[in-house]
């Protein structure tokens, strides 16, 4: 069985409301599309984000890397040698993360269809034989919601919302503030009460002392967060390192973390409890496979979190996340940012429920095509 046609396309999905960080303010989802075909008519999906902030990559740089190296380099390729498929993708270009991803992910979708298993059931034997420890999850994985960055009163009225559409781990996007963020985090935190945990994602915004002193304190007020990712800017991993060993609260490391050896340089220098998985960091499950296994030689746990993803992506991250028991955390609320959903198939995301399938693949069927656009500027079918 070989790929025989590859096509890429443009979706767009409007979002509940505006998605801000520290780094950048988002109305829509935005991402390319890409479907990876067998020559028996099979096929598996894909996608990719447009992360400037943080991948590096464009629409622009996602499709060039795509329709000029990635995908020429796996036409023809016969499935039944998936390895060897996935090591191309990884090897024919440098960087593109989540052009990269985009591939990967269609490519485990469409093998687990030829197989005809869920992609987690894929996965769960993979990742397994590689960290050499059975692993069994429930289907149903429970995600957080992000509340983005705005005023304190427009956070805390998210806050509420969320906590009260069944949400019971919220996100706080901070970092733009510094010191003022702690304020904004304890007006949260008294609006929703102890029953429900808070994590902050700083997205790199306070120096290693602010950091410090925001936590020690938020310590001090018994403000009881889960954990804080990222906090510091991602290359300082000695920075990190710095808060870790003067705080108290998890830290989790994010945007220092996109390939194995970034995740094995945070642990051997203790500069986090954790590692948030991002496939789109990553270049896709292959890697981040890799990652898995690093976590558990040092006895870590890792979170499986997304980008501004729709539902091909973060089902993709979804089954992935439910196929290994080394995942203790899950940040997989893009399908629950969109104002609709044009996919037909494949998990079902109930608020914080996130109910994974038991038909092959990631189990999306189709996809609206009102919500599709042509990219005219490059070569859509690959043959």
């Amino acid at each position: 069985m070989k790929i025989s046609m590859i096509s890429v396309k443009l979706i767009k999905i409007p979002l509940r409301t505006s998605f801000k960080t520290a780094l950048r303010t988002v109305d829509h989802v935005e991402d390319i599309i890409l479907t990876v075909a067998a020559d028996n008519g099979e096929t598996g999906f894909g996608e990719a984000p447009p992360t400037r902030a943080i991948t590096g990559e464009t629409l622009e740089t996602i499709q060039a890397a795509l329709t000029d190296h990635i995908l020429p380099a796996i036409r023809g390729m016969d499935l039944d040698d998936t390895e060897r498929i996935l090591n191309a993708i990884q090897s024919c270009i440098a960087g593109n993360s989540s052009a990269k991803a985009a591939v990967d992910m269609a490519v485990y979708d469409l093998k687990a269809r030829l197989e005809g298993r869920p992609l987690m059931a894929l996965l769960a034997e993979k990742i397994s034989c590689e960290i050499r420890k059975p692993s069994v999850k429930k289907p149903v994985l429970l995600t957080d919601l992000t509340i983005s960055v705005n005023s304190t009163k427009q956070m805390v009225t998210d806050a509420r919302s969320a906590v009260g559409r069944g949400f019971k781990d919220l996100k706080i996007k901070v970092g733009k503030e510094g010191k003022a963020d702690l304020e904004k985090i304890k007006e949260i935190r008294d609006a929703v009460g102890k029953g429900i945990q808070i994590r902050v994602d700083a997205n790199q915004g306070w120096t290693p002392e602010e950091a410090v002193d925001i936590l020690q304190e938020a310590e001090r007020l018994q403000l009881d967060l889960e954990f804080v990712e990222q906090p510091v800017k991602a290359s300082d991993v000695a920075g990190m390192a710095y808060v870790k060993a003067r705080t108290n609260t998890c830290i989790v490391a994010d945007e220092s973390v996109f390939h194995p050896e970034d995740a094995r340089r945070i642990f051997e220098n203790d500069a986090a409890d954790m590692v948030n998985i991002k496939l789109m960091k990553a270049g896709g499950i292959h890697e981040a496979c890799k990652i898995i296994k690093i976590a558990q030689e040092y006895g870590k746990h890792c979170m499986v979190g997304c980008m501004l993803e729709s539902k091909i992506a973060v089902s993709a991250a979804a089954h992935f996340a439910a196929a290994t028991d080394v995942v203790t955390a899950i940040d997989l609320d893009g399908p629950s940012l969109c104002a609709a959903d044009p996919y037909q198939g494949g998990p079902v995301y109930d608020d914080p429920y996130i109910y994974l399938n038991s038909t092959p693949g990631i189990g999306i069927t189709n996809i609206e095509k009102d919500f599709l656009e042509e990219l005219p500027a490059i070569e859509k079918e690959i043959r």
